[in-house]
């Protein structure tokens, strides 16, 4: 026996090699013609084998690493992550042509397993029912005030509960990040589910944690991973397993809420969103094409939930930075507030147009925070011709929204906080086309109003009546943590009573 083996040992090993050779060759080569694209194709980078683009970009600064490949590939980009072909659009005439006068071709978003594995296809941001969903989000939203002036004392009331936290910190140090998110979240909250959260709510504390913490990994090399091959991400470890955790014990929340309304739910007076809901439900039941479900309600909340508190508190955190950084800034948007408004009584909407000084520092907080960079991303439903590239169908587009809000042939200054971006000669404020930080199209942000309103009422509130400065000693960190949104590092500041 050991003879023959001495003699067709090598053989066999041969073999062994040589099928896992032919494997080899075989994948790369499978892999190389499935993702052969067409000379009209938009070039870009080198990618491996299998896995794309996914370990050639810094995914801590994503938004960075795209706009910095337009200086060697232009415009209008590709990249592969893992299987998965996108464009990646850049500047303005760019994204308004693709977004605006292409609308229909790119109004869809992409099957994304670790959106999908959460929300089963449901709500409004990931929905093949958008339209539906959004349309009636945003009418039943506007009957309780959304975008409109019968809002404004409910922000005023929630700014005035926030005052108070911030004036028992008597100019001391202290973190603003929770009670920020906790204070903007609460405006969406009494219109979603008719009722705010108090501060010391432990509970509503660890969901606007774990609320950062989720977009964070969302945009990671983990997510990046569990979109590229989800069959073999879902049974391992990792951060990504943590974000399946987060979002389903965030659903478990919005879930028990809607049981509450169902307990005392009355269709001849609906007090909210969720009862509106409940009443569409009950409405379309048994009907065909119906899309109206309670686990449908879940996911639309959250949408609504995420939209309606993370970008806007980011906003307001940035906001501080900059008042502490530039307090000449500061001061002179305060004067302006004293001028127009004084301090005997609240700031209104009536007032933006008389503090045009104060609202170009607001735009320029949002130009220059960059608060979703990369916008969310669309998906072709037919093919795109762009700029003499054409995109087929199915493919994911990217809008850098970076590459607007720092374009040197938009921005006088990109670099630089400049308030001067949004004034005219005579000290009045102008609007500028490519200042899009909710992005563009049919699938721009629907609380683009909302957030308006909140960010200029909360804004000039804020500088009414505090002065924002660093703790002694300690310079602002510019930093930022990469997610969906573009947030500080957290920090510690000095809010001290005027």
């Amino acid at each position: 026996m050991d003879s023959i083996f001495s003699v067709f040992g090598p053989f066999i090993n041969w073999d062994v090699r040589s099928l896992l050779l032919f494997t080899v060759v075989f994948i790369l080569a499978a892999d190389y013609f499935k993702n052969r694209r067409l000379n009209t194709f938009p070039p870009g980078p080198w990618m491996f084998p299998i896995v794309g683009n996914i370990f050639t970009v810094d995914h801590k600064r994503l938004h960075e690493s795209m706009t910095q490949l337009t200086g060697q590939y232009g415009d209008v980009y590709s990249m592969r992550m893992g299987q998965t072909w996108i464009v990646v659009l850049n500047r303005f005439e760019v994204l308004k042509e693709a977004l605006v006068e292409q609308g229909d071709s790119v109004s869809e978003r992409p099957n994304l397993p670790m959106v999908l594995d959460i929300t089963r296809g449901r709500g409004i941001s990931f929905s093949t029912t958008w339209k539906q969903q959004r349309r009636f989000a945003l009418s039943t939203l506007k009957m309780f005030g959304f975008g409109k002036k019968s809002l404004e004392p409910i922000i005023l009331d929630e700014f005035t509960y926030c005052a108070k936290y911030f004036n028992s910190y008597k100019g001391k140090p202290f973190d603003p990040h929770l009670l920020l998110s906790n204070t903007v979240s609460n405006v969406i909250c009494s219109l979603v589910f008719g009722h705010r959260f108090e501060y010391e709510n432990e509970k509503f504390q660890t969901l606007m944690k774990w609320f950062g913490e989720g977009i964070e990994i969302q945009t990671s090399i983990w997510g990046e991973l569990y979109n590229a091959f989800p069959l073999l991400m879902r049974r391992l470890p990792g951060p990504h397993q943590r974000f399946v955790h987060i979002w389903t014990s965030v659903m478990e929340f919005v879930r028990a809420e809607m049981k509450k309304h169902k307990q005392n739910w009355d269709p001849s007076d609906l007090r909210d969103y969720i009862d509106c809901y409940l009443n569409e439900i009950h409405t379309n039941k048994g009907q065909a094409n119906n899309t109206f479900d309670e686990e449908n309600l879940i996911t639309c909340v959250l949408d609504l939930f995420g939209a309606g508190s993370e970008t806007t508190g980011t906003t307001l955190r940035w906001a501080f930075l900059y008042m502490a950084k530039y307090p000449e800034i500061q001061e002179k948007v305060q004067a302006e507030i004293d001028r127009v408004i004084g301090q005997s009584r609240q700031p209104s909407m009536d007032d933006r147009a008389n503090l045009p000084y104060t609202d170009a520092v607001i735009h320029e907080i949002q130009r220059i925070g960059n608060i979703v960079p990369l916008s969310l991303p669309h998906i072709t439903t037919r093919g795109l011709h762009l700029k003499g590239y054409t995109i087929p169908k199915g493919v994911t587009i990217i809008p850098n929204l970076t590459s607007v809000l720092f374009d040197k042939t938009e921005w006088e200054t990109p670099d630089t906080f400049n308030p001067g971006h949004f004034l005219n000669k005579e000290g009045k404020f102008v609007k500028r086309a490519a200042f899009i930080p909710f992005s563009a199209g049919k699938r721009m942000c629907p609380g683009e109003n909302l957030a308006k309103m909140e960010l200029f009422l909360f804004f000039t509130s804020f500088m009414q009546h505090f002065t924002f400065s660093m703790p002694a000693g300690v310079k602002p960190v510019m930093d930022y943590r990469s997610g969906v949104t573009r947030a500080p590092l957290q920090y510690e500041i000095c809010a001290t009573p005027r």
